[in-house]
């Protein structure tokens, strides 16, 4: 798709007397359409592809442009074709809404003052001056999608949806099934690459084609405040690979755990609140060495251990790691801090404790390698135990770096931050005083 040649390129290659050569051939309903023109300022990517698709898959990176694609796209159905009765699916409501619909990249922010269709938010429905229709729906409802029937359909960011208890296929099975309006459905379905079933499915099917990139393809759109954000939360990890270069991860053999497993225990939703939290701690060996791993983790009544936050920190001086460590405590309300000692000793305790007297702390000893120890860790991220309440890049490639029998393939020289979340979930799950208690507020 990098090498399509689209009417913004050929535009920006244009010299400045054949730019006004043909501005001057617009009439003034022509100059007031222009902005509204799509082709006419889109990349490559953002284009529906040639030939006999039935599923339009963009796989690229955060802020390659997929909910403007899919605006424009759902917009020029609905202006060419009256009856044209539309799908909208998110991962729920209110996301479809904020983003799909009034977002600002969404569809009413696409169309025309005088072509925009009226939003009827009870009803969950857009119409279009001219007849067409779109419906909102969310795709933790499944059995909402039973009955209604569509012509077409945009899916957005179907990475994200929900795979507790398989809602997200059954979600997209029951918009399958009720795709039968008109004489040439199509779905168009937007993501972030993840390795979640659904996007897998989609990818295994002859009637899918595939377009997509990296976030790069977008910059001329992109504050550069968004990319300084992004090379912060990803630089220098493989998923950014996945987040910015709209790469599908593939996972190494023989890991403890894999992509696919991970994104099945994603749940940003964070479940019930923890009743118990515990800051893992694997301190550097020696100073200006490997980073401090610092992972915040918590268990809630129902048994499910979270993975709430990845407070480690890069090459830090004694003083610099245990401030980070004493800071995550309090902002997480820590009931415990567990740090490794075979490195350090009694001066881990001292470090830890200059930084804040009152720490809980509890000093462990490593009598095991760290994969044999991250090995009843990753069982239970197998018996779906753990959610993690968000994405943590670094953390995650190095969970994905630990072999089945001892080794290391991941970034760095250490999986620090792994050893930390292993700490944190074995003093939660594993140790004696693994059931959760309510705590003093």
């Amino acid at each position: 798709m990098a090498d399509r040649e689209t009417r913004a390129g050929l535009f920006a290659e244009a010299e400045p007397e054949q730019r006004d050569r043909f501005a001057r051939t617009l009439d003034q309903n022509e100059k007031n359409e222009w902005d509204f023109d799509f082709p006419n300022t889109a990349h490559a990517g953002q284009l529906p592809p040639e030939g006999d698709w039935r599923c339009w898959l963009i796989l690229a990176g955060r802020g390659f442009g997929k909910t403007r694609a899919g605006s424009e796209w759902v917009r020029a159905i609905a202006e060419r074709d009256n009856a044209a009765r539309i799908a909208l699916l998110a991962a729920s409501l209110g996301e479809g809404r904020a983003v799909m619909v009034e977002g600002e990249s969404g569809i009413l922010a696409c169309c025309p003052p005088g072509r925009r269709p009226a939003f009827e938010p009870s009803l969950r429905r857009l119409r279009w001056p001219g007849g067409a229709e779109a419906t909102l729906y969310s795709a933790a409802e499944p059995e909402s999608l039973r009955g209604p029937q569509h012509s077409h359909a945009w899916c957005d960011e179907v990475a994200k949806w929900s795979n507790a208890h398989g809602k997200a296929l059954a979600a997209w099975d029951n918009l399958q099934l009720g795709l039968r309006l008109g004489h040439d459905q199509r779905v168009l379905a937007t993501t972030t690459p993840r390795a979640v079933p659904l996007v897998r499915r989609l990818l295994e099917r002859d009637d899918v084609a595939v377009t997509g990139g990296a976030t790069s393809a977008n910059t001329g759109n992109l504050p550069q405040s968004f990319i300084r954000a992004m090379d912060r939360e990803y630089g220098g990890t493989t998923l950014a690979r996945q987040e910015l270069g709209g790469e599908l991860l593939e996972d190494i053999d023989g890991a403890l755990w894999s992509r696919s497993l991970l994104e099945t225990c994603r749940d940003e939703a964070r479940g019930d609140p923890p009743q118990r939290v515990v800051v893992g701690v694997d301190p550097p060996a020696s100073e200006r060495g490997d980073a401090c791993g610092i992972v915040v983790c918590g268990l809630g009544a129902s048994g499910i251990g979270q993975v709430l936050a990845d407070c480690s920190v890069e090459k830090p001086s004694p003083e610099t790691w245990a401030r980070a460590v004493a800071e995550a405590a309090r902002a997480w309300q820590a009931d415990r801090v567990v740090a490794e000692a075979n490195q350090g000793g009694q001066m881990v305790a001292s470090v830890l404790r200059a930084a804040d007297i009152t720490l809980p702390l509890k000093l462990v000893h490593a009598s095991r390698g760290k994969v044999a120890r991250a090995e009843p860790v990753a069982a239970l991220y197998e018996a779906r135990r753990v959610r993690h309440a968000g994405l943590f890049a670094k953390l995650e490639d190095q969970l994905c770096g630990l072999l089945v029998g001892g080794g290391y393939e991941g970034p760095g020289r250490s999986p620090d931050r792994a050893d930390a979340l292993v700490w944190a979930l074995s003093e939660l799950m594993l140790g004696k005083s693994a059931r959760p208690r309510v705590r003093r507020v």
